[in-house]
């Protein structure tokens, strides 16, 4: 008959354990949002949202053209013929495909330029991430941003984007100085929003 007792070494090792675990100090960071915050990010999402504005607002006006004649084609089929019909449609589906392939040339773009953009950023992030989890003794650290994501809770005090977002704006370089008789710009009081990508026809 086996004993109902847990042995010596097994109730030693199960302590052991437990203590282990309550030791580990685990951290959470928005890690996306964090390099959008710091004002090298907001920098580079204001140059990708110049860049690529135009192309976003160029791409709506087209889907909308084509909308439109699709809207015509639907109500006036009836009555149209057979070679206006087929123009119509040939004329749609080639506008549809120009737009597709624009759209997805500006989509590549866009995500080179991000790339280049944030891909510094992201490096001198990690850096001021682990001298951080070094100095504070942090064991690990879980990006929430990612998706999907398993975390199910988190306390705020657990959360150190707030913190590493400052260390990064105090090791980034300052900006220039304004030439002289340039107006100062003003540092915005909130984190820049991500920019969006170029949309895609058909929400692909």
């Amino acid at each position: 008959m086996r004993s109902k007792f847990i042995t010596l070494p097994a109730l030693a090792m199960s302590l052991a354990l437990g203590g282990w675990a309550q030791a580990q100090k685990i951290a959470v960071i928005d890690m996306q949002g964090s390099l959008l915050a710091t004002k090298e990010g907001q920098k580079a999402a204001e140059t990708l949202k110049t860049k690529f504005g135009p192309k976003e607002a160029e791409f709506g006006k087209r889907q909308q053209d084509i909308a439109a004649k699709q809207d015509l084609l639907r109500k006036g089929q009836n009555t149209m013929s057979d070679t206006a019909k087929a123009n119509a449609d040939r004329e749609i589906a080639d506008l549809t495909k120009a737009l597709q392939r624009d759209a997805d040339d500006t989509k590549a773009d866009f995500q080179a330029e991000e790339n280049r953009l944030l891909g510094g950023i992201l490096s001198k992030m990690q850096a001021i991430l682990t001298k951080y989890a070094t100095d504070n003794q942090i064991s690990m650290i879980v990006d929430v941003s990612q998706q999907p994501n398993n975390l199910l809770y988190a306390d705020q005090a657990a959360n150190i984007s707030a913190a590493v977002i400052a260390l990064y704006d105090q090791a980034a370089p300052a900006p220039p100085a304004p030439a002289a008789g340039a107006p100062a710009t003003k540092t915005p009081a909130a984190p820049a929003a991500a920019p969006k990508k170029p949309a895609t026809p058909g929400g692909k």
